[in-house]
């Protein structure tokens, strides 16, 4: 017994250490994912082990000093995650509506033929933009109700799940639907006019997933990130970029995008948010994000009620403020080394053909 349960903790200790290999292969960046699931997994191994060996020798004091390590290690990264921490994105209590901006983001599942509670929920939280991914030309049916209420409309259904349906009551300013990277995955790239008459930048994206059957790579995924990032930097206006990402809020690559961007992360000092796998109740991830500017305040973040999709849907009021850059903690700032790492990354997913030359133009 006492061995079968240091043969887990030491896979606890490989499972936290394997993905600081920077490798893009899906078997290391597929680990970046269980991070709440370890650390779970890591603190009961060392509390029974400790219960069940009342004499350790060397080798246990080297078991227990490792997997602390590791357990400390995940804990950190853990920690901006929970309300503990202080809030990235503050809250504001007395929104101004001119200013205001409510965002729906669902990757629907494309084979879930149930819109009906998804609709229910559009019906229910009333947003300015509804984003849904996954979206075939059934799903385009079924959520055309909404373009009386939503006109402002750019589609691209596919029937490869990589489908992408945008309606807004805001008018849309220079819509484009682009492909960054792969031809057959688009993300939206345009402008929101508020009701005050500010323009805020909005990005949709939706990437390749590196797990088998789809890529045994995250390349791809990261350079889409990536190049989002770099378009994004220095930009003085208001941005937003939505989606499900396919990729956890702590992974590097996410923490690299944040650091190019200049953009904040609604989920720190909040919680997890988790959003997939909605079926999976031990075992979700937060893998659909809206990150922000400065320029936001936020009035409402929550993880919506299950819609008959893999995923949970997303529910985000912003608000831009005179005050959001005094109160919001300050972006984090790039070094030489992450601006070094992200040409890296883009550079090698373009030499494999993986960068169109729409976006090597802009690079």
């Amino acid at each position: 017994m006492t061995a079968s349960i240091a043969i887990l903790g030491w896979l606890m200790v490989a499972a936290t250490l394997v993905p600081l290999i920077r490798s893009d292969h899906w078997a290391v960046r597929v680990l970046d994912f269980p991070r709440l699931q370890i650390t779970a997994v890591s603190a009961t191994v060392f509390i029974v082990y400790l219960w069940m060996r009342k004499d350790p020798d060397a080798a246990d004091h080297v078991f227990f000093g490792v997997l602390a390590l590791c357990l400390g290690y995940q804990l950190v990264r853990m920690w901006p995650y929970t309300p503990l921490h202080r809030k990235q994105v503050r809250r504001i209590t007395s929104p101004d509506p001119a200013r205001s901006l409510s965002v729906l983001i669902s990757n629907v599942l494309m084979t879930n033929r149930d819109s009906s509670k998804l609709r229910a929920l559009i019906h229910r939280y009333d947003p300015d933009v509804i984003l849904a991914v996954e979206t075939d030309s059934w799903w385009e049916q079924e959520l055309r109700e909404f373009e009386r209420s939503h006109p402002e409309c750019l589609k691209r259904p596919q029937a490869n799940t990589y489908g992408m349906l945008l309606y807004s009551r805001l008018p849309l300013v220079d819509p484009q639907i682009r492909t960054l990277v792969q031809d057959d995955v688009p993300s939206i790239d345009t402008g929101l006019r508020l009701r005050s008459n500010d323009v805020v930048n909005l990005r949709c994206l939706h990437p390749r997933p590196p797990v088998p059957g789809e890529s045994t790579r995250s390349t791809e995924r990261d350079a889409e990130l990536l190049l989002v990032a770099e378009e994004l930097k220095g930009r003085d206006g208001p941005s937003l970029v939505v989606g499900d990402l396919n990729d956890v809020a702590w992974s590097h690559t996410n923490g690299l995008f944040q650091k190019i961007s200049g953009l904040l992360d609604l989920r720190i000092g909040r919680g997890l948010y988790s959003t997939f796998n909605a079926n999976w109740p031990l075992i979700r991830f937060p893998v659909d994000h809206a990150f922000v500017s400065s320029h936001f305040q936020v009035e409402t973040f929550a993880v919506l009620p299950h819609v008959g999709s893999d995923h949970f849907p997303v529910f985000a009021r912003l608000v831009l403020t005179a005050a959001a850059p005094v109160v919001n903690e300050q972006p984090r700032e790039a070094t030489a080394g992450d601006e070094q790492e992200a040409r890296e990354k883009i550079a090698r997913a373009a030499a494999i053909g993986g960068v169109q030359e729409e976006s090597r133009a802009r690079q």
